[in-house]
């Protein structure tokens, strides 16, 4: 299945919201990920094994081949200000509140 190029997505939209039971207004941005903690177990994990002598201890992943990201939104309800967020899949092009021209 072919993923489209450009996607046009509102600032604001009525949808479902499940802590209100019925559909509200919601304020819609981009979801982006936080900075990664250094005290999450993986990385500690994977510091102390990084440590001393003996160089690069686990693979380093070299052979990207996807060439777009998926792309999610946080949807805050305007009421409850409930977040609830929603996958819109792969778009090598993403815009917030614009209009297709």
């Amino acid at each position: 299945r072919k993923h489209p190029t450009m996607v046009f997505f509102p600032k604001k939209k009525k949808t479902y919201c499940k802590h209100c039971k019925k559909h509200c207004l919601v304020s819609v941005t981009q979801y982006k990920p936080g900075k990664a903690s250094l005290f999450a177990q993986g990385k500690r994990r994977y510091d102390r094994k990084q440590a001393g002598f003996g160089g690069q201890t686990k693979p380093v992943f070299r052979k990207k081949v996807k060439t777009t990201k998926k792309i999610t939104v946080r949807l805050k309800c305007k009421d409850c200000l409930s977040v609830s967020q929603y996958c819109l899949g792969r778009t090598k092009h993403f815009e917030l509140g614009q209009k297709r021209t």
